[in-house]
């Protein structure tokens, strides 16, 4: 017969083993509650991290990776993307793959891959230019930065690809609201050129198509030419980066993010996420702002309660550094981050102030200010 004393002591081991188990994933949990904490959500091979919200109010990500069961992943876990030897310090070939995977969660924590829903072989370019495909070995097709979007009820694949075909960015519609093929390709020749390419649906439902860091055109309703000249949508006191261009509407305002290297100079400092804002998509945009340090080309999105986060990824020419007094640190004699690999979620203050303009930072304090190798001045 169990006594009260003797079931408590039964219970001991048991309550001990729900403890550890709750104190194990709390930790995670807890960061992403309080929103003021970094967390690491995903180990995989990955640059460029888009997240979105799907037709099923589900989360989708994808980015530029390795090809499914590429032997080199986690082998080579801080392979840094680049063909450039002097980088890698290997001749071997980029570990960027062909496809676009991608991954599904429902609370932004847990995420399970999906069925490749995209390869080169079902893009434009496939078709316009096969004998670039027959002729270029299949280990030098890269696929970079793709996005996924749910626009007027289908899925729509961007990316940019500098192999088989040169410049060969596409623009790929889903036939309805699942994610596979066949793809349409309603741009078709025009999106030749269009590097890091991302669309931004406007309250009217206007589609828009940046490129470049930054241009931007208004599409036409069916994707199949631009609507408006390309123009420039530059910040009114410098270029706002080289790359990782996206858009979005906080308040009244048009938010216009854009990545750099914080000296201004390729790989050398930390990789860092700007904006600037406009009463317009096409502008004109106001001077460049800081909003997080290690935040390049990451995705600025909303969760299930309306907070915001960015995507955050592993960009340097060697393993993470520590975060110790990070904040105080010059890292401007190398391509340098706190990032590990794989996908990380920043916590993001946004908040609109009295005057209407939109003011954004990462919560995070090894985040949240610029270090000193930012060649950039900012207020407070």
């Amino acid at each position: 017969m169990l006594t009260p004393t003797t079931l408590k002591l039964s219970l001991v081991p048991f309550l001990a083993v729900l403890t550890a188990c709750s104190k194990n994933m709390s930790e995670q949990e807890a960061s992403f509650l309080s929103h003021d904490r970094a967390i690491h959500v995903l180990d995989v091979w990955m640059r460029d991290p888009y997240i979105t919200k799907g037709p099923d109010n589900a989360f989708y990500l994808t980015g530029t990776t390795a090809n499914r069961d590429d032997p080199r992943w986690p082998a080579d876990r801080y392979n840094s993307g680049l063909d450039d030897p002097s980088i890698t310090g290997s001749p071997v070939p980029s570990i960027v793959g062909s496809t676009v995977r991608l991954w599904r969660s429902e609370n932004l924590l847990d995420w399970e891959e999906q069925e490749t829903p995209f390869t080169l072989r079902d893009g434009y370019w496939a078709k316009a230019q096969p004998e670039a495909f027959e002729t270029v070995p299949e280990v030098e097709w890269h696929l970079w930065a793709p996005e996924v979007h749910f626009l007027n009820g289908k899925w729509i694949i961007v990316h940019t690809t500098p192999t088989p075909v040169k410049q060969g960015a596409n623009l790929a519609v889903a036939p309805g609201d699942k994610l596979h093929g066949p793809f349409s390709h309603p741009m078709g020749e025009k999106m030749k050129g269009r590097h890091d390419p991302s669309l931004f649906q406007d309250n009217d439902g206007t589609v828009y198509l940046l490129w470049g860091n930054t241009w931007i055109a208004s599409l036409t309703r069916d994707m199949s030419d631009f609507a408006s000249e390309p123009v420039r949508i530059d910040p009114a006191d410098r270029i706002i980066g080289h790359e990782g261009a996206t858009l979005r509407k906080i308040g009244n305002k048009y938010v216009h993010f854009g990545t750099a290297w914080s000296t201004d100079q390729m790989r050398k400092g930390s990789y860092n996420l700007y904006y600037c804002t406009s009463d317009h998509p096409m502008g004109p945009y106001g001077p460049r702002q800081f909003a997080g340090r290690f935040l390049g080309h990451g995705t600025p999105f909303q969760d299930n309660q309306g907070r915001w986060w960015c995507t955050a990824f592993y960009n340097a020419n060697i393993p993470p550094v520590s975060d110790e007094n990070i904040q105080t640190r010059d890292l401007g004699e190398n391509a340098q981050t706190i990032n590990d690999q794989g996908v990380n979620l920043v916590p993001l203050e946004v908040k609109i102030l009295e005057n209407g303009e939109p003011y954004i930072r990462a919560k995070d304090p090894r985040y949240a200010n610029p270090g000193p190798d930012e060649a950039q001045q900012f207020a407070p």
